[in-house]
């Protein structure tokens, strides 16, 4: 009982409270917040919106930190990343079984969850790191591991349907084989990560080697048999807390269509907006695992968002376009192709190198920055 009174404190039911209330209370209203929405109404929901959402945001970072270090890594950056992108296929799967066509989102969601982690979010994470720091020694054996597992994946999942599909999309025939081996392979990365090859995810001294504060930690199952009350409600409390934070993105995807428009703005900034909404309790636990000098934590929590997306998006997708006969459209762009390209290319330069810079960070927003004028093009 005290355990679960020092974890669901005052604070933690406030933010459930707050952000439960505001799903509801969106779900009650929306007949009133059907297109064409009032100006002073559709502004004033979107800043309630935004404000629930950062609350919600740093209630999940508390927690998040929480576990990380009684777990370690890469166990504690793993519940924080499968919470939010299990959430988000599941919301992705909804709609695209609900009413109308969604062809193209799980290609538009996969664009921009990339580029917003691969250029925006390290970008930002490597920037304060390096001026604080000066420099900060990544684990190479495991940042090595997530890009060989990301080439393969963005490729699969974006690239290759452009050339072996038909109209941007994997035939049956087709689907089924890319399905098994990109499950397969992530299934397989998620075994060796939290098994055989857990400490390559760990930090490292400044001499290149596992940190006596990492390599020392007990193991996740002699932690879990002493804490598993702690760690089972910790968990649910940011389940729970994170949950609001993805409804709310996507129930205000319709308020920002609607306002976007008005502005004349592109449509695909609203997927952007959205994507960076979902990924914002990740991105503030990567800046400040950053500012306290924890370069492979913010590996962990970037790449490993960016595997799991692809990893559990793409075979969801390609199931239920099977099942349900809806073409699925995954071939991206040659410009965003280059893109991501160049950002895949960049992440692989910067965490081979033995001291990560502030430099590196700057290039990374550069690239997104580049991305971004894409968008409102």
């Amino acid at each position: 009982m005290s355990t679960a009174r020092s974890i669901l404190t005052p604070a933690a039911a406030a933010r459930l409270l707050l952000g439960w209330g505001a799903v509801l209370a969106l779900a009650l209203s929306g007949p009133l917040l059907e297109a064409p929405v009032p100006r002073p109404v559709l502004v004033a929901a979107l800043v309630v919106i935004v404000g629930v959402v950062l609350v919600c945001a740093f209630g999940v970072v508390h927690e998040a930190e929480h576990l990380a270090r009684r777990l370690g890594d890469p166990y504690g950056s793993l519940v924080l990343t499968l919470s939010i992108v299990v959430i988000e296929v599941v919301l992705i799967s909804a709609v695209m079984l609900g009413p109308g066509e969604h062809t193209t989102i799980a290609r538009d969601s996969v664009m921009a969850v990339s580029m917003i982690i691969l250029g925006l979010v390290v970008g930002l994470a490597l920037l304060v790191g390096g001026r604080r720091h000066g420099g900060l020694a990544p684990n190479a054996a495991g940042a090595s591991q997530y890009h060989s597992v990301l080439v393969v994946l963005v490729a699969l999942a974006l690239a290759v349907p452009a050339a072996l599909g038909t109209d941007g999309s994997y035939t049956s025939a087709q689907a089924v084989p890319v399905v098994l081996v990109t499950l397969g392979l992530y299934a397989f990365f998620l075994a060796r990560q939290t098994g055989a090859q857990a400490a390559d995810f760990r930090e490292v001294s400044r001499r290149g080697v596992p940190s006596a504060t990492t390599a020392g930690r007990t193991h996740v199952r002699a932690v879990l048999a002493e804490h598993r009350a702690d760690v089972l409600l910790r968990t649910g409390l940011l389940v729970t807390t994170v949950l609001p934070i993805v409804l709310l993105s996507h129930d205000m995807a319709a308020l920002l269509d609607d306002g976007l428009g008005r502005l004349g703005a592109p449509t695909a900034l609203a997927g952007v907006l959205i994507a960076m909404i979902v990924f914002l309790p990740e991105s503030i636990t990567a800046v400040r695992a950053a500012l306290a000098g924890e370069i492979q934590r913010v590996s962990n929590l970037c790449h490993g968002a960016l595997v799991s997306t692809l990893g559990l998006t793409i075979p969801t997708v390609l199931v239920i376009g099977m099942l349900t006969g809806q073409a699925v459209v995954l071939a991206e762009s040659p410009l965003n192709l280059l893109l991501l390209g160049v950002s895949l290319l960049l992440s692989v330069t910067t965490f081979a190198a033995p001291r990560v810079t502030a430099t590196h960070g700057a290039a990374h927003l550069a690239v997104f920055a580049v991305y971004a004028v894409t968008v409102l093009s």
